[in-house]
């Protein structure tokens, strides 16, 4: 997910997106304890969208803190 794309979502769907990785990741985390290490692409990737997901967020929290 590009960062274009997620600031083109409003909240409700960015913290939906966010429910969702948080749901993957633990899953995927659960099959790599199990010994399937075939996630560890997909684990950074998901981990990255986390990050620019929780920015855009903290951007937009600021800019409602100011006016």
């Amino acid at each position: 997910m590009k960062k274009r794309e997620v600031r083109d979502l409003d909240d409700h769907d960015i913290q939906q997106k966010l429910k969702e990785i948080d749901e993957q990741m633990f899953r995927l985390q659960f099959q790599m304890s199990m010994g399937q290490m075939e996630g560890l692409k997909k684990a950074r990737a998901m981990r990255k969208d986390r990050a620019r997901i929780k920015t855009v967020l903290r951007e937009r929290e600021l800019a409602g803190a100011q006016k």
